[in-house]
């Protein structure tokens, strides 16, 4: 399939930096006129004392108020299971549509059964405003953006790109970096190395910005680099790696890594678009299913 795409429209993009999650969370405006996204927010938890706060929220939210812009989308990359989503916190204050792939139903129906969530938990997307479904498009203000199927990591996996800049989640991590996981439920080490090389298919110059980043060996943190640079450099696909060779090494690995220490809210919480599950009494309230991963 080819994906309509524009390198000469340059979105201006601001990335923030949650040091609790090495998650980045981005601001990207349409150049072309005051509206703007936000791309893969984070909502504080202290999951020792069962805490929710908006710090990080906040800063988007402050920051997108001073620049005086609309705010027409709130996208979700996927189902994230190392960061709380602070999709509705947002949309309450600036408005917005929340959008996520359409392949979050097979997340809902896989971990609605997890939580043992009751007929009540809705299993259609229902929770989100737009389903993503591969090369479908949206705007921003004047700028068109492309939603591309990136599934491996997760089943609801999606990259998008904006004009020069492609928002990739956790299907890739800088050169440095490689790929994330594929061994949650609903994963797959062979979709994961093919949905990269859909990624390394766009033109060499585009801008690809990561979900999260740990500095490796040290290194600051980073969250931008290109195509051609993935392509040459990248440690787990990078210089002519093949299909086998990354499922070994990704099966391999996968085998030898803990689960996120956020996955248990995380899953919740993002399965319901950042919406809080409650209790009977209408409390918000986690669960804690033991020996389940």
């Amino acid at each position: 399939m080819t994906y309509p795409v524009d390198l000469s429209v340059k979105p201006d993009v601001s990335a923030h930096f949650d040091e609790a999650t090495n998650t980045i969370s981005y601001i990207v405006k349409d150049p072309a006129s005051d509206h703007c996204a936000i791309v893969d927010s984070v909502m504080d938890i202290d999951y020792a004392a069962g805490r929710i706060t908006y710090d990080h929220a906040d800063a988007l939210i402050a920051e997108i108020e001073a620049r005086g812009l609309t705010l027409d989308w709130i996208i979700e990359t996927h189902v994230h299971a190392d960061h709380l989503s602070a999709a509705p916190y947002i949309q309450q204050r600036l408005g917005g549509k929340i959008g996520v792939g359409d392949k979050i139903m097979i997340v809902q129906e896989t971990f609605g059964k997890f939580f043992n969530e009751g007929t009540e938990f809705q299993r259609d997307g229902s929770q989100f405003d737009a389903l993503f479904k591969d090369g479908d498009t949206y705007k921003i203000g004047e700028l068109e953006v492309v939603a591309l199927y990136t599934p491996g990591h997760t089943p609801a996996c999606m990259v998008h790109v904006m004009g020069n800049a492609a928002f990739v989640g956790d299907t890739l991590f800088m050169p440095d970096g490689g790929s994330a996981r594929a061994d949650f439920p609903g994963g797959d080490a062979g979709q994961l190395y093919d949905s990269i090389q859909k990624v390394l298919s766009l033109p060499d110059e585009m801008r690809l910005f990561m979900c999260h980043d740990y500095g490796p060996n040290g290194r600051d943190i980073a969250w931008e680099t290109t195509v051609a640079d993935e392509k040459a450099n990248n440690i787990h696909v990078g210089g002519g790696k093949t299909r086998d060779d990354f499922i070994r090494f990704r099966t391999e690995r996968d085998a030898q890594l803990g689960m996120p220490k956020l996955i248990i809210p995380a899953l919740q919480v993002n399965m319901r678009a950042g919406d809080l599950p409650m209790d009977k009494d209408g409390n918000p309230t986690l669960k804690v299913p033991l020996n389940r991963l």
